[in-house]
């Protein structure tokens, strides 16, 4: 899981780079952080439900093996193609990792310590979005021929999960034949029965990850735009500082219940959105667009672990991998399009009026998950942590 989320985001500081190199506009750098939804959602709409039905490992060797195909391609990429296409398969490695691999993770928890296992899950994954941007970042400090060493060592990384993965225990009971997994394919469901649960983690999950994917891609243009400086280890600090935010954030409150996560995850967004727009609007602060960062990394730890836990303690294993599917691709989905619409449209009005409507409409879209999952999720939730 740690090795996938470095793959996926350790090329965040180096797109201003290659920007700069190659030059492309900013809705072409959105597209090509954006391509690897397309691998995701494609393995999502698949991935959980085999690995319901026949193991976790089934889904992760061909997952890993694909983010070994990713580190190769952007260790010798001389082109945006490149970059496009190495994205579409670290992309496949993505859904592998929250579909099979978290639910892997869970699997092998005691059945007592489900909880402590969405923990693990989830950290692991934005844990791994932190150790990427610092990678590379720092690596840019030390040398020019970044491109090499950062994806060497991603490479490397890769490839030691994938002799991990061989060693994985398998804890899972694959389902039976004529079990729900079994059935001819459809788009990825949670049980009849448990669908709202996993709608609320939706609700406050979707507005989380949006948030962070908007840091990831543009959040560099925007620190050059509001302090004029496009330094890699200035955006990787960031976005390193964002996901460690959104690990600790969810140990140090992961006493509470998943209803109050799933509150507190809406109300970071929202304050994480006023912020972005007040630091590119009115004051052009470099701080609070590092507060802005802080503040997503939170929305999207707590709504992530309020999510997995509902499907850790609410879903059956055998359906858990596809739960994790259905939770992600809600998330993943409009996680492209609003950074990617963003990007097109500062070619069109500008950064500061782009990051506006951005901020507008993600904070708004969270003050009205906050409000239904408040009135809709029982009070008896609150006891559950």
């Amino acid at each position: 899981m740690v090795a996938v989320f470095v793959l996926s985001n350790a090329p965040t500081p180096l797109y201003v780079l290659w920007q700069n190199a190659w030059g492309f506009s900013s809705g072409t750098l959105t597209v090509v952080f954006a391509a690897y939804m397309v691998g995701l959602i494609g393995v999502l709409s698949v991935g959980g439900r085999i690995a319901d039905r026949f193991g976790r490992r089934v889904v992760l060797v061909p997952g890993i093996a694909a983010a070994i195909l990713a580190s190769v391609l952007f260790l010798y990429a001389p082109n945006i193609v490149w970059l496009l296409v190495a994205r579409l398969f670290a992309g496949v490695a993505v859904g592998a990792a929250v579909s099979a691999g978290m639910a892997a993770v869970v699997d092998l928890a005691p059945a007592t310590r489900k909880h402590s296992g969405s923990l693990i899950a989830s950290t692991s994954m934005v844990f791994g979005s932190a150790l990427g941007p610092l990678l590379s970042g720092g690596i840019t400090r030390i040398t020019t021929d970044y491109q090499r060493w950062v994806f060497t060592v991603v490479l490397v990384l890769t490839t030691a999960a994938l002799i991990l993965v061989f060693f994985l225990p398998a804890r899972h009971t694959p389902v039976p034949r004529d079990g729900p997994a079994n059935r001819r394919w459809s788009w990825p469901a949670p049980p009849a029965n448990r669908r709202r649960e996993l709608m609320w983690g939706v609700a406050a999950f979707a507005p989380g990850i949006i948030a962070t994917s908007f840091v990831l891609s543009l959040g560099p243009s925007t620190l050059a735009h509001i302090d004029g400086s496009s330094s890699p280890l200035l955006s990787g600090a960031v976005a390193c500082v964002m996901f460690l935010t959104a690990t600790g954030v969810q140990f140090a409150l992961s006493r509470m219940s998943s209803r109050s996560h799933l509150a507190l995850s809406s109300l970071c967004a929202i304050a994480a959105m006023v912020c972005l727009a007040l630091s590119v609007t009115l004051v052009d602060s470099s701080a609070l667009f590092f507060i802005a960062a802080v503040l997503a990394g939170s929305a999207q730890g707590t709504g992530q672990l309020g999510g997995l836990t509902l499907i850790a303690t609410r879903i059956p294993s055998a359906r858990r991998a596809e739960s994790n599917s259905v939770l992600n691709i809600s998330g993943y989905i409009p996680a492209a399009i609003l950074p990617v619409s963003t990007g097109y449209l500062v070619d069109g009005i500008g950064l500061p009026g782009a990051v506006l409507c951005f901020a507008v409409v993600l904070g708004v879209s969270a003050a009205i998950s906050l409000i239904t999952t408040r009135i809709t999720m029982p009070v008896s939730f609150a006891t559950e942590g």
